[in-house]
């Protein structure tokens, strides 16, 4: 099996052609936040503290502080909340509807995104392979640095859930904010009693358990 090698310098990444997908505005994304925690959220909130050891795209500097940059994970498609569900609560496959106030929101892009597009060949030709959806998480966010440092016309990265059948995910940048609504289509915290049904069922799909 192909593994994940160092990410090639920015000087040579940016002799490679990348693949780049265009959300365009009016695309339907969903995503968890946290409104509690050390680091309480919103929902259309780029998380600007960071790299976080379990976040796979983070593209902050090191050392680990509140910086300029800032990153939005999300799903689209139809199986995006069960994505932002696989996704959000895979360690432990417990999905726990209060520890931090987790909320689901929903919203329509205001404005065009363009995204490297690690689902095409890209990753082949950067000699990645497609074990960049699932290799160690340390290296995927030192490819996702030079990503950044490379390709300013990028603002994110369309990837495969390795957690939901390679559904489309995203790790948008702090360069995509413009294109973010003023306000959310959905905006509810997970304990909702509309939302206990629904919920149930996508964790059964996973064998996730729920509280």
């Amino acid at each position: 099996m192909a593994k994940l090698p160092e990410p090639p310098p920015v000087s040579a990444m940016r002799a490679i052609r990348p693949d780049v997908s265009v959300l365009p505005a009016g695309t339907m994304l969903w995503r968890i936040y946290f409104r509690g925690g050390d680091h309480p959220g919103r929902w259309d909130g780029m998380r600007a503290f960071g790299p976080l050891p379990d976040a796979r795209f983070d593209h902050h500097a090191e050392p680990q502080r509140v910086q300029e940059r800032g990153i939005l994970y999300a799903a689209t498609g139809d199986e995006a909340i069960a994505t932002c569900i696989a996704e959000v609560f895979q360690d432990g496959h417990l999905v726990d509807t209060g520890r931090r106030e987790p909320l689901l929101a929903g919203f329509e892009l205001a404005g065009d995104v363009p995204l490297l597009n690690l689902r095409d060949r890209w990753p082949t030709r950067a000699s990645a392979s497609a074990n960049i959806h699932s290799g160690p998480r340390p290296r995927c966010r030192r490819w996702s640095k030079n990503i950044h440092a490379a390709y300013p016309g990028v603002a994110g990265l369309l990837y495969s859930s390795s957690m939901n059948g390679n559904q489309p995910a995203l790790a948008l940048y702090e360069r995509a904010a413009g294109a973010l609504p003023d306000s959310p289509a959905f905006d509810r915290p997970l304990s909702d009693p509309s939302l206990l049904l629904p919920l149930e069922r996508i964790a059964h799909s996973l064998s996730y358990d729920i509280r």
